[in-house]
């Protein structure tokens, strides 16, 4: 009974976080052969957020497994995406070396310092607590 209830918690939060990383891409258009704004934004979010997320203790211990889950992979995870990512890198690679070189190390680099961010956010505030 209780991985049913997973799995509807991560397909309720799949559908929040697809249809907020669906506005987030109408908000943020991309013409065709231009930098991907929106995903980039989106990508570096998540990062941020799950970061937060898995480091902030006080929210796990509040939260149910159910809903945790359903915020980290169901939320967040259908928020970020690595497929739309690899499609913009590979249509940039046909158009610009240079915009497809930035936009994967701005990718990166910033994935990994917006998770850092998060991570030193939550810890910050875990001490403090």
């Amino acid at each position: 009974m209780q991985s049913k209830k997973l799995y509807l918690a991560v397909g309720i939060g799949g559908m929040v976080g697809a249809a907020c990383r669906y506005s987030l891409s109408y908000l943020m258009p991309t013409e065709e052969s231009s930098f991907p704004f929106a995903t980039l934004v989106a990508n570096l979010l998540g990062c941020f957020l799950l970061s937060f997320l898995l480091n902030q203790f006080q929210i796990k211990r509040k939260l149910s497994k159910e809903l945790f889950v359903a915020i980290g992979t169901g939320v967040i995870g259908s928020f970020t995406t690595f497929s739309t990512f690899m499609v913009e890198t590979a249509s940039l690679f046909a158009d610009n070396l240079l915009l497809t070189i930035s936009y994967v190390a701005i990718s990166i680099i910033g994935g990994l310092l917006f998770c850092f961010a998060g991570y030193t956010l939550a810890t910050r505030k875990r001490g403090a607590a």
